[in-house]
């Protein structure tokens, strides 16, 4: 059940949020998470949940003042519907009001995305900097411009196992989560794979197998824990209760070099039939790749695998699970 929210509460959480923002946001640093950072999967302590910003209260009034063109309602088809079996949807919630949005993931079969809520909104947007702050005084990394998401999740929402194309960082908040990391290695990431995601942006999934699961790390995130991985690691997600995570990414010149150099490579392969393998370039190689990627980036010889992405649900408070099946259309908010 969602506390009612008294009509004061907007105010009273940015000033709260304010007021704790002054407060640590990383935990028990060490020299060795320095030196782990970017290079080895690292988790960390942090003190979001100080800020005041991911209690219901909190949220259900972010969710009311969120730019609806960037909020993505989500769910996945079971393995019995009759059109969308374990397939990934997209829904309608433009109709819903906030706290019927939340109550809807707490049912149990919706997840929420605020993309770049940590941006759009001032009191979100000093809690990023005072984390990205910390990071550069800890790492010596000055490059950071984060773009960061709060996600908002079900108790059995899952994430497919995909790969993120740029630097990652899952700062867990509320819940319980598990969390499958891969090696990074053709097996498991290969670059025909990559090259596709490159041309896809509404897409970073991956063909996966359960016997990759061998293979995998698997960690269960604990509240106030942040986790991050090698760029480009394979991974998923399981949640084991409702969740609230702050997903945070930047890139950097590792990761424009790649995809840019992937870019050149699909190219190759799609316009010429060739076999190209960003695994086997050597590094003049790939710089090359990289300069081509970005000019190929601006004209029309890249391919387009862009997918429609098509609304098949909305939000629908007498719905089972809250959801009801539409005519599919393509999104247009």
């Amino acid at each position: 059940m969602i506390t009612e929210i008294p009509s004061d509460t907007s105010n009273k959480a940015i000033k709260d949020a304010s007021h704790n923002a002054s407060s640590p946001m990383l935990l028990n640093w060490t020299e060795d998470k320095t030196s782990a950072f970017q290079k080895e999967i690292l988790s960390f302590e942090h003190n979001l949940a100080a800020t005041g910003l991911f209690t219901d209260e909190a949220l259900i009034d972010l969710l009311e003042r969120h730019p609806r063109e960037k909020l993505d309602v989500c769910t996945m088809g079971n393995a019995d519907h009759p059109k969308y079996p374990n397939k990934f949807r997209t829904g309608d919630s433009r109709d819903v009001d906030a706290k019927t949005l939340l109550e809807a993931v707490k049912a149990g079969a919706i997840w929420i995305n605020l993309r770049q809520a940590m941006n759009v909104h001032a009191d979100y947007k000093q809690a990023l900097d005072a984390m990205y702050g910390e990071l550069a005084q800890q790492t010596g990394n000055r490059a950071f411009n984060p773009r960061g998401g709060i996600l908002i999740s079900s108790p059995v929402a899952r994430v497919p196992y995909h790969f993120d194309k740029t630097e990652t960082i899952l700062w867990h908040v509320r819940g319980k989560k598990r969390i499958y990391i891969y090696p990074l290695k053709q097996k498991f990431i290969a670059d025909s794979d990559y090259e596709k995601v490159i041309l896809d942006p509404l897409t970073d999934d991956l063909p996966y197998d359960a016997s990759f699961d061998a293979d995998a790390k698997v960690i269960d995130l604990a509240e106030g824990t942040a986790l991050l991985w090698p760029l480009n690691s394979p991974h998923r997600v399981d949640n084991q209760s409702f969740c609230v995570s702050v997903t945070t990414e930047y890139s950097t010149r590792q990761s424009g070099l790649k995809n840019s150099a992937m870019l050149t490579n699909a190219t190759l392969r799609s316009r010429l039939g060739l076999s190209p393998s960003y695994a086997d370039d050597g590094k003049i190689t790939r710089q090359i790749k990289s300069i081509f990627g970005r000019v190929i980036g601006k004209t029309p010889l890249a391919p387009n695998l862009t997918k429609a992405d098509l609304v098949s649900f909305k939000i629908d408070a007498g719905a089972e699970n809250f959801i009801t099946d539409v005519e599919p259309f393509q999104r247009n908010f």
